[in-house]
């Protein structure tokens, strides 16, 4: 059991702790408000594993809003009551709003849509989101070590039928995944089945209701990091699909 608990801890461990305008008088005149992207990070990991893809985004010409939350400290309710204060803050005025997030983030958005209604929503896109579970939470997610690793929320991300992202409801959003097809674990596929990202398998990110889902030769841990991926996202905000092109 310590042999999987130490394979547990480095599939989790190498996704999650990576080095990481004037108003015009005219309103005829006055330029439209930007849309808005609010930038969700995966477990253990923080605003600053987004900035790469914030920086493209930018550049795209969205106002980003990248947000931190508290991923391993807080139970899924606490989470999305502590993503509900950020946005209710920041991002109620825009006129559209749209989300992009990795890994956790995804479940994360799931489960605070499916509370809280938005009339500015824009479009998601989920990067290597576990949407069907993780099998390294089955494996060990009853154990003490991955709990004070990773905190409550980890443990209910297994695959079985009670898990938070298989409980949550059908997506009633416009929303598209990207999934990654390279690890850089060696030990991943002693407990990751099929082809996968080292920690998310392609099977698993996948759910009813996509508009679109594509795969890249990228990891779980850098696949926010991008360019390629970066274009995807901003191929799908502006088109419902990820169309491939330059950030």
């Amino acid at each position: 059991m310590r042999i999987q608990v130490l394979v547990a801890l480095l599939g989790f461990l190498g996704s999650s702790l990576a080095a990481e305008p004037a108003v015009s008088v005219e309103r005829s005149n006055a330029a439209p408000a930007p849309e808005v992207v609010i930038l969700l990070h995966g477990l253990g990991r923080s605003d600053r594993s987004m900035r790469p893809l914030e920086s493209h985004l930018s550049q795209a010409g969205y106002r980003v809003r990248n947000l931190r939350y508290p991923s391993r400290d807080l139970t899924p309710e606490e989470l999305v009551a502590n993503l509900h204060r950020q946005i209710a803050a920041c991002c109620t005025g825009a006129p559209r709003l749209h989300f992009v997030t990795h890994s956790l983030g995804g479940v994360l958005i799931r489960a605070y849509l499916a509370e809280h209604s938005l009339p500015n929503l824009g479009r998601v896109v989920m990067l290597a989101p576990p949407n069907r579970g993780s099998e390294y939470v089955d494996l060990v997610g009853d154990s003490r070590l991955f709990q004070w690793a990773f905190g409550p929320t980890a443990t209910e991300l297994g695959t079985g039928s009670d898990s938070l992202p298989n409980r949550l409801p059908k997506p009633r959003f416009e929303f598209g995944v990207i999934a990654g097809t390279r690890s850089i674990n060696p030990l991943s596929p002693l407990v990751v089945h099929g082809e996968s990202d080292g920690t998310v398998s392609v099977e698993s990110a996948q759910i009813a209701g996509m508009s679109d889902f594509i795969t890249v030769p990228v990891s779980h841990t850098f696949i926010m990091r991008s360019d390629t991926v970066a274009g995807y996202v901003i191929g799908f905000l502006r088109t419902g699909r990820f169309l491939s092109g330059a950030p």
